[in-house]
C-alpha cells in the first residue's frame, strides 16, 4: 500500500513537472516571437507633399520583418499594398500621400499580431515653390564637368575615415586625393566666373569598396553622398550656392549597376536582383545588339545583363521593385537637392523597356527638366535610337532628351589628328553634322572633345595648343549644348594613352601647397594664362550670345584646309572659320553671299577687333576666326 502511494506521488510529480517544462517552454516559445525587430534600411526614408509621383513603394529591410504588417495614422498618408518576397527580411510597403496631407515626421509601426515589435521615423516635407516647373540646362548652357576627388581638397578632416575601406592616397594615381564638396563649394566663384553655367560632378555617392573608390561609378548606398566627400546636407547646399551664382548643378545617375559592397550584396531581396545570380558574367559591349534586327538573342542579353567588372554587380530592372525602387531614388535626389539635370552613365546598358518608364517618370514630375544619357557610340544611329521622339523600327519608345555627341567627339578628334583629304580631316566633322537627320532633335546633344574616360584633348593633339583652341572655338560655336572637362583651361595634358588615374589628376591650387593656383592664377605659365583668358573670352561671350545658342547652323564643304559655317536667325549672323593650314589663308566671301554682304563689317569675337568683309577675309594660320556680323 505505502509503495503504490509513493509511485503515485512519483507520478504526480512528474507530470507537474512536465507541465511546467511545457509552460516553460510555451513562455520561451512566445518570448522569441514576440521579441523586436530591428529596422536597418528604410528607403526613401522620407518624400514630398504635392508629389505627381505621390504614390511610393518603401523597401524595408530587417531580421525576419517579412511577416509583420505595417501600419500608420497620419491624415493625408496610407498603407495602401505590401508585397512580401521569399527573403524573410524584406518588406515592400507602399504609400498612397495625398496633397492634403500636412509636411512633419511620424512613425510607421510594424506590428506582431497587436503588438508593435517595430517602428521607424517617415518624413513628409513641403516642396520648393515651382519644383515642378524647374527648368533645365539648355543650349545656353556650358557645362564644366569634374572629377570631384580630384578637383579641390576644401575639408583635409574627411580624407581618410575609420568608417570606410579606402583610405586617401594622393601618392597614388589610383587613390583617394581628398577633393570634396567643401571644395567644390569654394570654387564656385571660378567656375561661374569662367562663364560655366552647369556644374556635372561625377557620381559623389557613397563608394565604400576597397580599391578605385575615387571615381565613384561602383555606388555603395544610393540615399547617401559619400562622407568623404561631405554629406547629403552639404550637397543641397553646394546647390543652392551654385544656384545663387548662376550655375546649375547636374547629377551623374547610374541606373545600370552598384558596387560590390553595396548593402544589398549581403542579403539580395530576391534571387533575380542581380543579373546573372549574383555571380560575375561580363557584360560583351555590343551596343547595337539592342537595335540590331538581326543580332543574336544571346549576344543582345549578354551586353545588357553582363557587368563591367567583378566590383560592378549589374543590376535587373526587369525586377519590378528594382524598377521602381530606381525611378524614386532619381526623384528623389532632383526633388532633394534642387537638380537641374541629370547625367545618365552607360544609358544603353540597362533594360530597354526599363530606361522608358524611369525617363517618363522623371519628364511626368518635372516636364522641363533636362537629362542627358551615355551611349558611347560614334555610329550616331546607335546614339539616336535613344532620343525622345525618335520613332524606331523595333517599336522601343525612348524619353530622354538628350544624349551625349560621340559622333561628332570622335570625328572631332579624329579630324585634328589627320592632314586634310578627301576623307579625312574636316570633312569629318562636316559629314558627322550631315547625319543629324538622323536624331529627332541634334540641337539637344551634348558636345564635347574629352571627358573623365578619354584621353584629355591636349594630348589627343600632341600638345598643339593651336589644334587646342580651335577645338574649343568649335564647341563653343556648333549646335548643342557644350561639355568641357575641368583643368583643360589651363592646359592639363595628361598621358597620351589611357590611363584614368592620371587623366583625373588633380586641379592645380586644389590643395594646400599647390605650386601652380588654377582658381587665382597663381603660378601659371603664360601659356596657361593665355589659354585659360581664351576659354573664359568664349564662355562669356557665349553666355551673351544667344544667336550661338539657339540659332540655325549652316556649313560649307571644307576645302583647302578651312571649314566654314554660320550660326544665324532672323536678327544676328555669326560666321565661324576654321583654318588647318599652317600660314595665314585668304578666304574668298563670294561663296557665302547670304551671310555676308559686300561692304560690311563684322567684330572678332576673339579680339574684339572690328573687321572688314569685303571680298577676301585673311584667316590666321592654324586657328579659328569667330566674327560676328554687324
Amino acid at each position: 500500500m505505502q509503495a503504490a502511494r509513493m509511485q503515485a506521488v512519483r507520478m504526480k510529480a512528474a507530470r507537474m513537472k512536465a507541465a511546467v517544462a511545457l509552460c516553460f517552454g510555451l513562455m520561451l516559445s512566445a518570448s522569441a516571437s514576440a521579441r523586436d525587430v530591428a529596422i536597418d534600411r528604410l528607403e526613401p526614408a522620407s518624400w514630398w507633399v504635392g508629389m505627381k509621383h505621390s504614390r511610393i513603394e518603401l523597401i524595408v529591410h530587417g531580421d525576419a520583418i517579412g511577416p509583420l504588417k505595417p501600419r500608420l495614422s497620419r491624415p493625408g498618408v496610407s498603407v495602401v499594398d505590401v508585397q512580401r518576397v521569399d527573403n524573410p527580411n524584406y518588406l515592400f510597403v507602399s504609400l498612397e500621400i495625398a496633397d492634403s496631407a500636412s509636411p512633419g515626421t511620424f512613425d510607421i509601426q510594424f506590428l506582431d499580431g497587436d503588438r508593435v515589435a517595430a517602428r521607424h521615423p517617415f518624413r513628409l516635407d513641403a516642396r520648393e515653390p515651382g519644383s515642378a516647373a524647374r527648368k533645365g540646362f539648355d543650349t545656353s548652357d556650358a557645362i564644366y564637368l569634374i572629377t570631384p576627388d580630384r578637383f579641390a581638397n576644401g575639408d583635409p578632416g574627411n580624407d581618410t575615415l575609420a568608417t570606410m575601406r579606402e583610405p586617401a592616397d594622393r601618392a597614388s594615381p589610383n587613390g583617394r586625393h581628398g577633393g570634396d564638396i567643401a571644395g567644390i563649394a569654394k570654387s564656385i566663384d571660378y567656375i561661374a566666373g569662367m562663364g560655366f553655367t552647369q556644374l556635372w560632378p561625377t557620381p559623389l555617392l557613397e563608394n565604400d569598396q576597397p580599391k578605385f573608390s575615387y571615381h565613384g561609378y561602383a555606388i555603395t548606398d544610393l540615399y547617401r553622398v559619400d562622407p568623404r566627400f561631405g554629406s547629403n546636407e552639404d550637397y543641397r547646399a553646394l546647390s543652392r550656392s551654385a544656384r545663387a551664382k548662376g550655375v546649375g548643378l547636374i547629377m551623374d545617375v547610374v541606373l545600370n549597376h552598384i558596387g560590390s559592397n553595396h548593402w544589398w550584396m549581403r542579403d539580395l531581396p530576391t534571387p533575380d536582383w542581380i543579373n546573372h545570380g549574383g555571380k560575375f558574367a561580363p557584360t560583351n559591349h555590343r551596343r547595337t545588339t539592342v537595335q540590331d534586327p538581326h543580332a543574336a538573342p544571346q549576344d543582345r542579353a549578354d551586353f545588357v545583363e553582363g557587368w563591367f567588372s567583378p566590383g560592378m554587380p549589374d543590376l535587373n530592372q526587369r525586377n519590378p521593385h528594382l524598377a521602381t525602387y530606381l525611378i524614386q531614388n532619381s526623384l528623389w535626389w532632383i526633388e532633394y537637392a534642387g537638380l537641374s539635370g541629370i547625367r545618365e552613365d552607360t544609358f544603353g546598358y540597362a533594360d530597354a523597356q526599363f530606361l522608358s518608364a524611369w525617363g517618363k517618370a522623371v519628364l511626368d514630375e518635372y516636364p522641363d527638366f533636362s537629362m542627358v544619357g551615355e551611349e558611347w557610340s560614334a555610329n550616331p544611329a546607335t546614339v539616336a535610337h535613344w532620343q525622345r521622339s525618335k520613332l524606331n523600327p523595333d517599336g522601343h519608345v525612348p524619353y530622354m532628351p538628350s544624349m551625349m555627341d560621340f559622333p561628332v567627339h570622335t570625328a572631332l578628334r579624329d579630324a585634328l589628328n589627320e592632314p586634310e583629304g578627301a576623307d579625312t580631316g574636316w570633312i569629318r566633322l562636316y559629314e558627322a553634322l550631315a547625319n543629324d537627320y538622323l536624331y529627332p532633335d541634334a540641337d539637344r546633344l551634348v558636345v564635347f572633345a574629352e571627358n573623365h574616360d578619354t584621353t584629355r584633348l591636349l594630348a589627343n593633339v600632341k600638345g598643339d595648343v593651336a589644334l587646342f583652341k580651335i577645338a574649343m572655338a568649335y564647341l563653343a560655336t556648333v549646335r548643342g549644348t557644350p561639355q568641357f572637362f575641368y583643368g583643360s583651361e589651363i592646359l592639363m595634358e595628361g598621358p597620351r594613352e589611357r590611363e584614368d588615374g592620371k587623366i583625373r589628376a588633380d586641379m592645380p591650387g586644389g590643395w594646400v601647397g599647390d605650386a601652380k593656383n588654377a582658381f587665382t592664377g597663381a603660378g601659371l605659365s603664360a601659356a596657361e594664362r593665355d589659354a585659360q583668358d581664351y576659354l573664359q573670352r568664349l564662355l562669356r561671350w557665349r553666355r551673351n550670345t544667344p544667336v550661338v545658342q539657339h540659332g540655325k547652323l549652316q556649313h560649307f564643304a571644307p576645302a583647302d584646309g578651312v571649314y566654314v559655317y554660320f550660326r544665324y536667325d532672323g536678327n544676328d549672323t555669326v560666321m565661324v572659320a576654321l583654318n588647318r593650314n599652317a600660314t595665314s589663308k585668304p578666304l574668298a566671301l563670294e561663296r557665302f553671299g547670304r551671310f555676308v554682304k559686300a561692304g560690311s563689317k563684322g567684330r572678332d569675337v576673339i579680339s574684339g577687333k572690328t573687321v572688314a568683309l569685303g571680298t577676301m577675309l585673311e584667316l590666321a594660320g592654324n586657328a579659328a576666326t569667330i566674327i560676328s556680323i554687324e
